[in-house]
């Protein structure tokens, strides 16, 4: 005869407190990674600004 397990006990785990932390720390991890690429992108831009000596027009 097969054994009758209640919905709520026959799950594999639930979501609770340890989940919402750990999806937290990778969307502040991925934010950190996206600003550091941002910054290295910007000190590694070399398009010409009027700053770094462009001939004048005329």
């Amino acid at each position: 005869m097969a054994k009758i397990i209640p919905e709520d006990k026959a799950r594999q785990g639930r979501w609770g407190r340890h989940g919402l932390r750990i999806l937290i720390a990778a969307l502040l991890l991925a934010f950190i990674a996206w600003g550091i690429a941002e910054i290295y992108g910007e000190m590694i831009d070399t398009t010409p600004t009027a700053e770094q000596g462009e001939l004048p027009k005329g």
